[in-house]
């Protein structure tokens, strides 16, 4: 569906602030109705969970998105975050039983309801992967098992630390890479809906390898970007590579939190946005922002904090999960998030850390050109950096360079709009085709204009590839008066 570019004027809008906002549709936000509301709210981005919900469900929620899309002439992105592999324990005589701290306790691959002594664990692969000393937790951590022998069908382990274990409870294993692909036959159904339905990006759950996310990409085939959920602490290991291979990241410090040490998870955080930054890669921080108003009117101040800390570190993105889909207070969870981050962007500190943050230019023309765009604008103090992109590369090396001026994404192409709907301070923007340069720079004029992010005498940055139409290289920079 392609955008239109004849909405009410009034309807337009455009946001404030540089830092998006993902919010998760669930049950709580599924008609056309909400999903417009969390849209004007603040929300840029919506994310579908595919651990929930129909491809009927998800596809109503798709086509709600795109009518609203239209109607405010204003891309937004789809984010479709496939549920991965899920290890789980089966099922117990009594439903469910009370770990005691000492006690031995086995894991095996006998189908047999268990007891207090022993539960199925229909994963051989942990079975083979396990080593004496590693360690498995229940139910989100709530239980840790030390391994204290192994054989080819079981497990036996020590409890660590007990408590009630029920039926289907996941287990995580932080201390091995496991054997396991990143996408199971469900994922791939999923992936296959999801991708025919038109998402913008893929959120891939379980990523441990570069392989996996070469495989993601091999079947997106260009459709959509890859979104790398950093969840597993095999996947720290490996981090640069993954990064590199993906075209967006987030950091997923649910399962991170779960795997990982707590003191740990504010470090892993910092070190995932720092290098995704680094390589220019949009990165989101998830789970937990605003944990509380699932239930409550208002955040907590500790979470005010934590999202807080996210601007400040620099991500492109602050993700809603639980809050907006299935939350008492959806529109409330977006309202505060909107406000959190608008006024830590008026912050004076939070410029300094910005521009003390910034990247060095990686050694190509492109990034040079980026770089330069950064400093005309900051020294001229232009509104605004139109710059002009068809596959989004050229929007995403001026965003790494975080200006003080907005960024007018300028694109031919749909899907290029909707992708940049994430990327810190773009505003995108459908317009022609362009063939010279002189097409390029009123282009740029009139939409600056009409998006009243200049006015008539001053003058902007415009920033594109020539020759137009040709996928390449950023190679040029132009100071236009409006």
């Amino acid at each position: 569906m392609s955008l239109s570019r004849t909405p009410i004027a009034s309807q337009r809008l455009r946001r404030h602030r540089r830092t998006k906002i993902i919010a998760t549709l669930g049950p709580a936000s599924s008609t056309t109705e909400i999903i417009t509301r969390l849209f004007q709210t603040g929300a840029d981005v919506f994310r579908l969970n595919f651990s929930h919900g129909s491809h009927e469900d998800h596809a109503a929620r798709i086509a709600s998105i795109r009518e609203i899309e239209k109607r405010f002439d204003r891309p937004i992105g789809i984010l479709a975050d496939v549920q991965g592999p899920k290890l789980r324990v089966g099922r117990f005589a009594g439903g469910k039983v009370h770990l005691q701290t000492g006690q031995a306790f086995r894991l095996d691959l006998n189908p047999t309801p268990g007891d207090a002594r022993r539960v199925n664990l229909p994963h051989p692969e942990i079975i083979a992967a396990a080593a004496i000393n590693s360690h498995l937790l229940l139910d989100d951590g709530k239980l840790r098992l030390r391994v204290t022998h192994k054989r080819d069908d079981h497990l036996e382990t020590e409890v660590i630390f007990g408590g009630p274990l029920s039926d289907r409870k996941g287990v995580n294993v932080p201390d091995v890479i496991l054997p396991i692909p990143a996408l199971t036959e469900k994922d791939r159904i999923d992936l296959d809906f999801a991708l025919k339905a038109g998402v913008d990006y893929i959120g891939l759950s379980f990523v441990q390898r570069p392989e996996d996310v070469i495989e993601a990409k091999e079947i997106a085939a260009g459709r959509a970007w890859i979104m790398v959920k950093i969840e597993k602490p095999q996947a720290l290991d490996n981090l640069d590579e993954i990064i590199r291979l993906s075209d967006a990241v987030m950091v997923a410090r649910g399962d991170l939190g779960v795997e990982l040490p707590p003191e740990e998870v504010p470090l892993a955080q910092k070190r995932i946005v720092r290098t995704a930054r680094q390589m220019g890669k949009p990165v989101v921080v998830a789970t937990q922002m605003l944990e509380s108003m699932i239930t409550a009117p208002a955040p907590t101040r500790a979470e005010a904090s934590d999202v807080a800390t996210a601007v400040f570190d620099g991500a492109d993105a602050v993700m809603l999960s639980a809050e907006t889909a299935a939350g008492q207070y959806p529109f409330e969870a977006v309202n505060i998030m909107d406000r959190i981050v608008a006024r830590v962007e008026q912050d004076a500190g939070w410029r300094q850390i910005t521009d003390a943050a910034r990247p060095e230019p990686e050694g190509s023309a492109s990034d040079a050109i980026a770089s330069a765009a950064r400093q005309v604008a900051h020294t001229i103090k232009a509104p605004a950096i139109a710059a002009f992109t068809d596959t989004g590369m050229t929007a995403l090396r001026v965003a790494r360079e975080r200006p003080d001026c907005p960024i007018l994404g300028l694109t031919p192409r749909d899907e290029t709009a909707r992708r940049l709907a994430v990327v810190w301070g773009v505003h995108a923007v459908v317009g022609q085709e362009i063939d010279s340069f002189t097409e390029a720079t009123d282009q740029a004029r009139e939409e600056a204009r009409k998006e009243n992010m200049a006015q008539p005498g001053e003058k902007i940055i415009v920033v594109a590839g020539v020759p137009f139409r040709q996928s390449g290289g950023t190679n040029m920079v132009h100071v236009a008066k409006v």
